[in-house]
């Protein structure tokens, strides 16, 4: 069993590049199958509990395209030709050996994507190799390199009829391309960027950032507006859809309804009824009224965006997860439903009047985003686990899971017609999934 190469956290290991020399070491990490069924015998999991066991069953890849454009040079370690005559002796050894390989060899992680809604059907997604790109989610063609980024690009963002696509990195640095002639027409730094979000009527670009101010510019004029911070970071921020006002969440748990015309803030929550901790997600009702709110204290609130007030707060938390956080959350457009997302695992649909929870989804691994279906009573969410699944909002029934990825999925969105998802992943990949 191995005694004598058993590995330790605080072994080095020898990585080399794989080259036509060595493809018989590349040909073993290709060929083994990495999902080891009695991993799921660790994970703690109550064997009463249906629904996470089907969350957590195994999910066949269906992605339609893979994507690869950020990927770096290939290395594999020496490990993973040991593990080529180790196979006879334990699949679990095997899997232990090539998960080691894995994790050295993922080094340009895909961050962030969003899907165009223009008459082109293109994606733009951004990663740790310091770029973006814009391409085809029907062949996977790259259309555009979005070069001269200095760090990670974490953000980016098509124009309401895609004629722009917009890409920011941890440095601050903000540029935007005009996709039809692959030209960078405008470009800003600033300081470190939490969000970046397309005006939905106008050549409008908006970014949060880390200092707490929010900056509004058109583009490619540059014509710029700020809305003042307070000293703490402008965690998330999402437009209104009367394209007026704008909803921006803080980390000190304040949350402000800003006027874009004025650039005044309209209403400013804080202290009593608030959050205690961070804001990490916020999305504006379609009707306009209503402003929900997540938060690290584990609580999602309802704002009425009128008023300023809070009609009520939803208690997300989980009793056995002292390490939790909202992460993600969404009005329904269909049904008075409104979803959030836990580090915790647990999806709950509430009813929006009442703020009573009507249902519970449960995953094993964290839940890290969640976007509602334009057409159907569908919730998508995306997992630490890799996997994409879907719920019906209405009984809390899981749907379908869509599998493929070999790591945590960071990111994903879905085309304005609801018939295309595109996902990415720790895994250097974005998986294109055609619903």
């Amino acid at each position: 069993m191995m005694d004598e190469e058993e590995i330790v956290p605080d072994d080095e290991v020898e990585v080399i590049e794989v080259t036509d020399q060595n493809e018989i070491i590349a040909g073993v990490v290709q060929d083994l199958d990495l999902y080891n069924e009695d991993d799921d015998d660790d994970d703690n999991l109550e064997d009463d509990d249906e629904m996470l066991e089907a969350a957590g069953a195994d999910v066949e890849d269906k992605a339609d395209l893979v994507f690869s454009g950020h990927k770096g040079t290939k290395f594999v370690s020496y490990m993973a030709f040991k593990a080529k005559w180790q196979i006879e002796i334990t699949l679990s050894d095997v899997c232990l050996y090539v998960r080691l390989v894995v994790t050295l060899s993922c080094e340009d992680a895909v961050f962030t994507v969003r899907l165009s809604s223009g008459t082109d059907r293109l994606a733009v997604t951004g990663g740790q190799d310091d770029k973006a790109l814009v391409w085809s989610p029907d062949t996977g063609e790259v259309c555009l390199e979005c070069t001269g980024h200095k760090d990670s690009v974490t953000s980016v963002g098509f124009s309401y009829d895609g004629l722009y696509a917009s890409s920011a990195d941890m440095s601050g640095l903000v540029k935007v391309w005009q996709t039809n002639t692959k030209k960078n027409v405008w470009s800003f730094e600033c300081s470190d960027i939490e969000w970046l979000e397309w005006h939905q009527m106008a050549h409008v670009l908006l970014v949060g950032t880390a200092d707490g101010e929010c900056w509004m510019w058109k583009v490619p004029s540059g014509d710029t507006k700020t809305f003042q911070g307070h000293g703490s970071p402008a965690s998330c921020g999402r437009l209104f859809n009367d394209g007026k006002r704008l909803a921006v969440g803080y980390g000190d748990g304040s949350v402000k309804i800003w006027d874009l015309k004025s650039a005044t803030a309209l209403h400013s929550l804080d202290g009593k009824g608030g959050h205690t901790s961070s804001v990490v997600c916020i999305d504006c009702h379609h009707d306009n009224n209503l402003v929900l709110t997540g938060s690290t204290d584990v609580t999602s609130s309802i704002i009425n965006s009128n008023s300023g007030k809070v009609m009520g707060a939803m208690n997300c938390a989980d009793s056995e997860n002292t390490e939790n956080s909202v992460e993600s959350c969404a009005f329904s457009k269909l049904q008075n439903y409104a979803a959030t997302g836990t580090l915790a695992g647990k999806l709950h649909i509430w009813d929006v009047p009442t703020q009573t929870c009507r249902n519970t989804c449960q995953h094993p691994a964290g839940v890290v985003k969640l976007l509602w279906d334009a057409t159907q009573p569908i919730v998508y969410t995306a997992c630490l686990d890799g996997i994409i699944r879907t719920w019906d909002s209405r009984n809390g029934q899981l749907i379908s899971s869509l599998g493929g990825h070999q790591d945590s999925i960071l990111d994903f969105d879905l085309s304005k017609d609801g018939k295309t998802l595109v996902s990415v992943s720790e895994d250097q990949t974005a998986r294109v999934y055609k619903l």
